[in-house]
């Protein structure tokens, strides 16, 4: 029998990815790194990683002088069976494959803080969310005009509730378009505005296409503090990660908001806020702003990011 030293490595890699996504799993750290919909995706990798492993350990003995079929000896055949030589162009394929392997197993799962906020243009992202609200407002009036026309005689049947869509659902679950505008109905409609993480995405999205409608109701929101070069004392941002795929595509989110003591709180606290919605100007662009009320520190919650609401177009 034949070790083949090359179909052993590739053996432990696939050994090694297939541990590693169900160690993400298991810890609760996946929900970290990709959006909770892709996790059965992410445990169907597992399964079929191990799979391959155990085909790949058939191929690490081979018969002594058994040849390859349909191959010659100078591997003529154009592709790689294992068995050449070590190169170094072969180094830089493992070293590609390997290093995510050990960065998963050997380093922890960070959640994103401030200073990735800060990195992917902090305010100036908040800014580009919000300018030009009403022409935002037109464009969204515009792409649902025909869905409304379809579904005006359901609609004229919503009662808003408060159970319209069950917060506690996962991100992953879809819901209709007459659900999904039922929840915006409710924002509206509400003169309390609860920023629950389920409808966080959809609502910071609705307050953004016309700020002035929403001004002066009350809201409760959390986040973690954010802070830029420039704000003032009693200034912060009550800021949150939206993913929409993994944390690759992650943009910041929330609200400028004001409080006398804002200089005391310290950048990536966790804090749960009240007040009340208002309307600023910030570096030439409208932005909604936050005259907070009441605020408490709080800790950091299991599942930090929001995810947008998935909603079903047929």
């Amino acid at each position: 029998m034949t070790f083949h030293f090359q179909q052993a490595v590739r053996a432990v890699i696939l050994l090694a990815f297939s541990g590693m996504l169900f160690m993400l799993h298991f810890s609760g750290d996946i929900t970290k790194l990709i959006n909770p919909k892709y996790v059965g995706l992410s445990q169907s990798a597992s399964i079929i990683f191990l799979f391959l492993f155990f085909i790949q350990i058939t191929r690490i003995w081979t018969d002594t002088g058994k040849s390859h079929h349909h191959c010659h000896d100078d591997h003529a055949c154009g592709h790689d069976h294992g068995d050449s030589s070590f190169n170094a162009k072969k180094l830089i394929s493992y070293a590609v494959i390997v290093v995510p392997i050990l960065t998963g197993f050997f380093l922890p799962a960070k959640v994103l803080d401030a200073s990735i906020a800060n990195k992917k243009g902090g305010m100036a992202v908040l800014s580009h969310q919000n300018q030009n609200p009403q022409e935002k407002k037109d464009s969204s009036d515009s792409k649902t005009a025909t869905s409304e026309d379809l579904s005006q005689s359901a609609e004229d049947n919503i009662s808003v509730k408060d159970d319209v869509i069950d917060p506690g659902l996962a991100s992953r679950e879809e819901v209709s378009k007459e659900k999904y505008d039922q929840l915006i109905k409710k924002l509206q409609q509400s003169p309390k505005i609860k920023m629950n993480d389920y409808v966080y995405a959809a609502y910071y999205e609705e307050i953004s296409k016309d700020i002035k409608k929403f001004k002066g109701r009350k809201i409760e929101l959390k986040g973690f503090v954010y802070k830029e070069d420039g704000f003032g004392p009693n200034q912060l941002v009550i800021s949150r990660f939206l993913i929409t795929h993994c944390v690759a595509d992650a943009s910041i989110i929330g609200f400028l908001s004001e409080i006398p003591d804002a200089s005391s709180l310290k950048e990536d606290t966790w804090i749960e806020a009240t007040g009340i919605l208002d309307v600023t100007t910030y570096n030439g662009t409208e932005l909604p702003t936050i005259k907070i009320t009441d605020l408490k520190k709080t800790s950091e919650p299991k599942e930090p990011y929001l995810y947008p609401i998935n909603v079903k177009l047929l």
